[in-house]
């Protein structure tokens, strides 16, 4: 009997797939792990999100968090002419951040939320059930529906995604001698143990090349191919719009600096995290930093250019984080309850040990010119009702 959570079934694969091809690299081991269509980590029937769960999310944290960047769409929808305007989301998780932008523009922005067409595009039948449920309202006002992903070719909007990129497979590197080698998974009477051997596949070092650094000799690192083809074909898609990136991770100096020893890979269960992808098999949420710079470089040749980069906070409180919690403050009658909703709030924004700091946000446009965005107002800039202190 396994000793921690797994999914035998699972490791029975992964196993006959590792002795046919005489070992895998580490990126298509995480592959089967989180997505495997039915024993995947994000495909079966799984809590994964909240109190439940195995992590919290910015948008499983507070309504408000949504309800800001609603604020930001509202600002791009009249940028683009106050047209028909979509807004696509990826990898929406139970749907939180879809509900909360939608509950705000049906309440603050009405001409808008009528203008607007929210597609979600999902992979997991769970969380697309999940979804479906939370956010039946705005499907039967006819502002939400699911779609693939090539049903979004030419869309004029926003593309959305919280938490989505850094799930994606990673290939592992060392640097040892001088030359990059990559991590394999192979078996063994313990179990899966890692082997590393030559680097085989040339786009791991055009990675290095795009992003202008690389691995120092000793360090592990980790190469997130696939953000790179994905950036592409968002870029690809959208006609006119912007693309909006929350996540956590690091432009590419910072992300491979040399402190950075043994990489970001991490894994998530229950609350707790580890550094060990080889236990608890289709049970725990695999992830690493993402790498802005890579994604900054790969849209650029697409014509779409960066229009903001910056810490979460710095995002939430240009959009009006402060001057929202001082106005739900005002409204909480209860001391208590005020404290409380004090304490949620401050995970968003709290540099550190909260997600203020390590999540970072991107927005980048095409054919949009270089607007003033709202969430690139200045911190010294914002002003707080008169009489509050």
């Amino acid at each position: 009997m396994p000793t921690v959570e797994e999914k035998p079934e699972l490791v029975a694969l992964l196993q006959q797939k590792i002795t046919a091809a005489d070992g895998i690299p580490f990126a298509e081991f995480m592959q089967e792990c989180l997505y495997h269509p039915e024993y995947g980590y994000y495909t079966a029937p799984r809590d994964r999100i909240g109190k439940d769960g195995d992590f919290f999310t910015s948008s499983s944290v507070h309504s408000l968090f949504g309800r800001l960047i609603a604020r930001q769409l509202e600002q791009m929808w009249q940028l683009l002419g106050c047209g028909a305007f979509t807004i696509a989301e990826q990898g929406a998780g139970e749907g939180h951040l879809c509900l909360d932008i939608l509950d705000a523009l049906a309440a603050d922005f009405p001409e808008f939320y009528r203008a607007l067409d929210y597609r979600i595009v999902e992979i997991s039948p769970d969380h697309r059930l999940r979804q479906a449920d939370r956010l039946q309202v705005h499907v039967d006002n006819g502002r939400l529906d699911w779609c693939l992903f090539d049903d979004l070719r030419g869309m004029q909007g926003c593309f959305v995604s919280n938490e989505l990129v850094d799930a994606f497979p990673v290939h592992m590197l060392d640097k040892q001698q001088g030359e990059l080698k990559e991590i394999y998974v192979v078996n063994s009477e313990q179990g899966f143990v890692e082997e590393v051997r030559p680097l085989a596949n040339p786009a791991l070092e055009d990675y290095f090349k795009l992003v202008g650094c690389s691995l120092l000799e000793g360090n592990r690192g980790e190469v997130n191919l696939q953000a790179l083809s994905w950036m592409q074909q968002v870029s690809e898609l959208i006609e006119r719009g912007f693309i909006l990136t929350i996540d956590y991770g690091y432009p590419a100096e910072e992300l491979f600096a040399p402190f950075r020893r043994n990489g970001t890979l991490l894994c998530y269960h229950k609350h707790q995290s580890n550094e060990n992808p080889y236990q608890r098999v289709g049970c725990q949420d695999i992830t690493a930093h993402i790498d802005f710079t890579a994604l900054q470089k790969v849209a650029q040749l697409q014509g779409v250019e960066t229009l903001y980069f910056g810490e979460q906070y710095r995002f939430l409180l240009g959009l009006g984080f402060l001057e929202a919690l001082i106005e739900l403050q005002m409204r909480e009658t209860d001391p208590q309850q005020a404290q409380a909703q004090r304490m949620t709030l401050k995970n968003l924004v709290l540099p550190e040990g909260g997600m203020g700091e390590s999540f970072k946000v991107l927005v980048q446009g095409k054919a949009v010119g270089s607007p003033e965005l709202l969430c690139a107002r200045r911190i010294q800039d914002i002003g707080l009702p008169q009489g509050m202190f």
